[in-house]
């Protein structure tokens, strides 16, 4: 699906499509992988909001999915494992006309880098979170993750999981999130849709997505998800009543829920900061530092 952005100072306007959006690099994902949905989802949901690239910063750690951002037409950041969120809040606080979009996976976000998810949970920072879960240490070559299920049997678990899993909905909501959906892999429009609705959302949106590994998990495939996922939005959710969305949220068996859960309005840490208020971003803003005083100061630091 193609868009336009309006036409100012005379400019023509200029449709984009989401191969607008696709990088110079091949992703190098396992054949069947679920990430290729979720970059897909991403490529057209940017370009059906309207975005330009160079609009667009896009963040990752470290794993499989965090490779994303070299097989994305944007600005981009590969950072440190676990680490994401804590550079992406930097650079939205450093130039908030920025829309930031930290791509990763399950272990990345919920494990190794999830004291800096609860963190930017509550502070609202405006930033869109998307999450390829596939419930497996992938990179790694297969060992359990925060989200296995118990009983799982991988490397690192011969005779079966015995840690109960993290929930990511309940967690982002619980924290502070004032977005939190998820998705299917597998189910491209439906995905696309709710990233479009995440990227519009002023505060953190969290989009865990079920992005299942063809090669390290055999238990959560492709077929597991399409035999259970409803959607909430066929039910009549209510995406401001809490407390039912982490009820359906906890379901994982014969039903397994996909869609908005929960979302409300409430400040954000950027717009909360006096310093940021200013249209200008900060990153862009003078000092207010002569010469001499910079040169002092880059002294004492180097």
């Amino acid at each position: 699906m193609a868009t336009t952005m309006p036409a100012t100072d005379d400019k023509p306007v200029i449709p984009l499509t989401a191969r607008d959006f696709k990088g110079l690099v091949d992703p190098d994902w396992c054949a069947g992988c679920g990430d290729f949905g979720v970059l897909n989802a991403l490529q057209r949901s940017c370009a059906e909001l309207g975005l330009r690239p160079h609009e667009i910063l896009t963040v990752s750690g470290i794993g499989c999915s965090s490779n994303l951002p070299g097989y994305f037409n944007s600005y981009g950041m590969h950072t440190l494992h676990g680490r994401s969120l804590a550079v992406a809040t930097g650079a939205k606080l450093g130039n908030h006309r920025l829309h930031v979009i930290v791509t990763g996976g399950d272990g990345d976000g919920y494990g190794i880098g999830g004291n800096h998810f609860t963190h930017t949970a509550r502070r609202n920072v405006d930033l869109t979170y998307v999450v390829m879960n596939n419930q497996i240490y992938g990179l790694t070559t297969g060992q359990i993750s925060p989200t296995s299920t118990m009983g799982m049997k991988t490397k690192s678990t011969p005779f079966g999981s015995v840690e109960a899993p993290l929930n990511p909905i309940t967690s982002a909501i619980m924290n502070g999130a004032t977005f939190v959906a998820r998705g299917f892999s597998g189910d491209v429009r439906h995905l696309t849709e709710l990233m479009k609705q995440a990227i519009q959302h002023s505060g953190f949106s969290l989009i865990d997505i079920f992005s299942p590994c063809v090669t390290f998990n055999h238990d959560n495939s492709n077929a597991f998800f399409k035999e259970r996922i409803k959607k909430l939005e066929d039910e009549g959710h209510d995406t401001n009543d809490w407390k039912t969305a982490c009820e359906k949220a906890m379901l994982f068996g014969d039903t397994i829920y996909t869609g908005l859960f929960f979302q409300k309005q409430a400040p954000t840490l950027g717009g909360s900061e006096p310093v940021l208020e200013p249209d200008e971003p900060l990153g862009l803003q003078t000092l207010g530092l002569d010469k001499e005083q910079t040169k002092r100061i880059i002294e004492r630091m180097m």
